[in-house]
């Protein structure tokens, strides 16, 4: 007698015959997983692609302004605009005092050298400021490219000044240290006869955009792989003019940097804000509350310019102070802070923009813990002050408080007013930080 014949269970499961066998493994291999998700060239498609997560984590990066504007070094990046397009008298007046007679712009190109520039230098200086990001400018609103652009003939970093690839040379040394890679683009060129022309009949036809920047914008995704591309220079056409949807549907869909690049809002008249990736909205932007969407804040070292100027004074320089507090009032409604540097001609970073970085970094060394990769609070801090700080009374069960830096627990207590927490007595010189301290609350519920 059979064993299941006497209620000791079902008969085992008769094998299947190979060949049937090996049609079902086909077919389940043929099916596979599901294609992925195409992006059509329009916004409502376009903004629906779910921002990579590398972004939000990062939370703070280094802006860095760098072309033929730091040779002149005075007034501003916009230096060509104020002298020839505005012609602003203080601009005519610096060139008739400094340079001789019929010198034009294009002459600064052969003194912008970059001769002290070191790439692993600057790279070393951007990790120990604690930036997970670095945006440098690859194309400014000048036109003059920072690599080697077949169609930018003789106005590139390696056919005039620098010789060099500078692009590329930033993006090994900081992908060497696990630093993500952004690249700056100016869309429009001021004085670009295409650009020129365009503008003369109305943005009606596409001479520039065709000739010069989607070349360019394929060739920088294509040659260094950037992990962002931080658009600029949109704003006097529309995205149309700017063929900005049918751009971003190739790279969210073929480009070698599909799966994790990061954009912003800058691609068209009315974009900013409202179409792209995150939103700058505009320099500098400081929401007043919680936006439903990331965003991003950038500023400089340099109040007054982004570019690097010989007459800059202490008084233009943000403190130490100011800098930390933007950050954490950034991140604490949900922003990424990007603070721009702008190097020499020759290539360096001035004393003072390394100090500040620095004083980032050792701050973040010890409270990065609450920057990095952190979410915005069910309460936000809109007043950020050195004096003191608001008290918000919240239910828990066991709490448990420590200021980061610090590895003895605080003493705390419950008031009608809200949550008392007794800092440290400790001097000036033995607090983790000079400001900017870090409380830290867990069993939070």
């Amino acid at each position: 007698m059979k064993p299941w014949a006497v209620g000791l269970g079902p008969p085992p499961p008769l094998p299947l015959p190979l060949p049937l066998l090996l049609l079902l493994l086909g077919a389940a291999l043929v099916r596979g997983p599901p294609p992925p998700r195409r992006y059509t060239p329009d916004w409502q498609s376009l903004d629906s692609r779910p921002l990579p997560d590398w972004f939000d984590k990062a939370k703070f990066g280094v802006f860095v302004h760098w072309g033929v504007f730091a040779v002149p070094a005075w007034g501003s990046e916009w230096f060509w605009w104020h002298w020839k397009g505005e012609g602003l008298p203080q601009y005519e007046q610096f060139m008739s005092e400094n340079y001789p007679p019929g010198f034009s712009y294009a002459d600064f190109g052969p003194q912008f050298t970059a001769r002290f520039f070191h790439p692993d230098t600057w790279a070393d200086l951007f990790q120990a400021a604690g930036a997970r990001y670095v945006v440098l400018t690859t194309k400014h609103h000048e036109g003059f490219t920072n690599w080697p652009s077949s169609v930018s003939w003789n106005w590139n970093s390696n056919d005039v000044g620098p010789h060099r690839d500078l692009v590329g040379e930033l993006g090994r040394a900081l992908r060497k240290r696990n630093i993500r890679y952004g690249l700056y683009h100016s869309l429009l060129e001021w004085f670009h006869p295409l650009y020129l022309l365009d503008k003369k009949n109305n943005f009606k036809t596409q001479f520039f955009v065709r000739a010069k920047t989607m070349p360019e914008l394929y060739d920088l995704v294509n040659r260094y792989e950037p992990d962002l591309i931080w658009s600029d220079g949109e704003w006097e056409c529309p995205d149309t003019y700017w063929n900005s949807t049918e751009f971003l549907s190739w790279l969210y869909n073929d480009s070698p940097v599909k799966d994790h690049v990061v954009v912003n809002d800058r691609w068209g008249q009315n974009c900013s804000c409202h179409h792209g990736g995150y939103y700058n909205c505009q320099d500098k932007y400081k929401p007043e509350s919680l936006p439903d969407h990331k965003w991003e804040m950038c500023t400089s070292i340099d109040k007054v310019s982004w570019g690097y100027r010989r007459n800059m004074v202490m008084s233009d320089v943000a403190s130490e102070c100011e800098i930390i507090s933007e950050l954490v009032q950034t991140v604490s409604l949900g922003g990424n802070y990007l603070l721009n540097i702008g190097p020499t001609k020759d290539g360096l970073i001035v004393p003072i923009f390394q100090e500040r970085l620095l004083s980032i970094g050792k701050w973040l060394s010890i409270n990065g813990e609450a920057i990095y990769a952190s979410k915005p609070w069910r309460v936000q801090l809109e007043k950020n002050t050195t004096s003191g700080v608001d008290v918000f009374s919240i239910p828990f069960c066991y709490l448990q408080i420590t200021m980061l830096g610090i590895q003895k627990d605080l003493k705390w207590s419950t008031e009608p007013e809200g949550l008392l927490i007794y800092l440290p007595q400790l001097s000036l010189f033995t607090l983790p930080v000079e400001f900017g301290w870090t409380i830290k609350l867990t069993g939070v519920e």
